[in-house]
């Protein structure tokens, strides 16, 4: 099972954890327009691999082989991310079955769910957090 990880305990385990690692799993498109986390005061930067691929968004089904390309072991903790929480989950289920058993999902994603104008990066997530992010 999947653990869920507030974003501020994922920044902390980033920062103190050489081995740690952020994989966010959105789009070219997410990742072009929305934005992206920025792990340069950490001396890190995120691995880039969609789970989905847009705009089909079908299963990347190189998901797992592509983990293993960016150099991503199983005995490292992985911290995956999507818009809100949902993706990440099932890439880092993914992940757990492909031989990778520190994975974990950040809770509520780099935006998180919409507040009362449908607005996203207000309520909860890594923006709305305050955590450093940056566009492409």
């Amino acid at each position: 099972m999947v653990e869920n990880i507030p974003v501020q305990q994922v920044w902390n385990a980033l920062a103190t954890d050489p081995a740690a690692q952020l994989v966010d799993v959105r789009t070219d498109a997410e990742w072009s327009y929305v934005g992206l986390t920025d792990l340069s005061a950490l001396d890190k930067q995120p691995v880039l691999i969609a789970w989905q691929i847009f705009p089909a968004m079908q299963v990347n089904g190189d998901f797992v082989a592509q983990l293993k390309q960016a150099g991503l072991t199983p005995s490292q903790p992985i911290y995956f991310l999507c818009r809100s929480g949902v993706r990440s989950l099932a890439a880092a289920a993914a992940a757990q079955a492909a031989g990778f058993p520190h994975s974990y999902n950040i809770e509520h994603g780099f935006e998180g769910p919409p507040d009362g104008q449908g607005h996203r990066g207000r309520v909860s997530g890594w923006k709305a957090e305050g955590l450093p992010w940056r566009q492409r």
